[in-house]
């Protein structure tokens, strides 16, 4: 179990490398970054197939589909989402909003919580309760105070509950399904790629091709070893441990320059009680203390 901490550890602290990695590639940003990220990932997403041995899953899949032709849209729209999802992480740091996307992960585990309440009927603790309090008092402190709320921020938060619960709904919450969402994003993903203009990025950047292979190694070690670490550890420490990322996106958003604005610390200190709430539950229901 150990070594499935470990992995899920080593997985939070690449992704934010990864995020980072994004402001390095300039100038190639917005849909042209996303466009090469997937290109770059896809090949490690398939090489997780075969790491992992999930072949005959993934052929399996392919059968289920002949016979449930209705999940093609389904996966067409995850892919959709997913991709814009991708394409935000990547599009944020460049443009001043890491620290808004930084949030909406930070949100995102509190919506679950309430979406797997009221949509999965899933038992919702009285401290949970009390963490989903508090992260809507930020969220209502930040209107009060600025009268908008962040699309990027609610874009996450949003987006990724309704994203994992298409996949359980339809139960293919697995790697062939997440391989096939990837795979419909290559069309759109080269259509993007080509736009850019590589011999003027190279002008600027002349490291740019070694630094989009690096986003691809490094994104696609990060996704293998969060896989690895979910066939290794509870689901509930998994969730525990993923609070890593959206804490590593901040440092990173610091690293690069930007700063909170007032208008976001009480939503910052709430989601803050609201993390620390999760956490506290999750530990004393399974008992994480056993590791030390």
């Amino acid at each position: 179990m150990l070594k499935g901490v470990l992995l899920s550890v080593f997985a939070s602290l690449l992704f934010g490398v990864v995020y980072f990695l994004s402001t390095v590639l300039y100038p190639i940003q917005g849909a042209g970054l996303f466009g090469w990220r997937t290109l770059v990932t896809v090949p490690f997403v398939i090489a997780a197939v075969f790491l992992l041995k999930q072949q005959q899953e993934f052929l399996a899949f392919l059968t289920r589909l002949m016979h449930e032709p209705y999940l093609i849209v389904i996966l067409l729209f995850n892919s959709l989402n997913i991709g814009a999802q991708m394409w935000l992480f990547l599009w944020a740091p460049v443009n001043g909003k890491a620290i808004e996307v930084s949030i909406g992960y930070l949100l995102m585990p509190l919506v679950m919580v309430l979406m797997g309440r009221f949509a999965f009927r899933e038992r919702m603790s009285r401290v949970k309760g009390v963490a989903v309090i508090f992260a809507a008092l930020g969220v209502f402190s930040k209107i009060w105070i600025t009268g908008v709320f962040s699309w990027e921020t609610a874009f996450v938060c949003v987006g990724y509950p309704v994203y994992f619960a298409v996949r359980k709904h339809f139960n293919i919450l697995h790697l062939s399904s997440f391989l096939l969402e990837m795979l419909l994003m290559i069309p759109i993903s080269v259509y993007f790629a080509a736009q850019v203009e590589m011999s003027w990025v190279l002008q600027q950047n002349p490291f740019a091709y070694e630094w989009l292979a690096l986003l691809g190694l490094v994104g696609g070690i990060a996704f293998i070893a969060y896989i690895m670490a979910s066939q290794r550890i509870p689901i509930n420490i998994l969730g525990l441990l993923g609070y890593l990322e959206p804490f590593t996106m901040l440092v990173v958003s610091f690293l690069i320059g930007e700063r909170l604005e007032q208008d976001s610390y009480i939503l910052m200190g709430c989601l803050c009680v609201a993390v620390f709430l999760l956490i506290s539950d999750g530990m004393a229901k399974t008992k994480i203390t056993a590791f030390s």
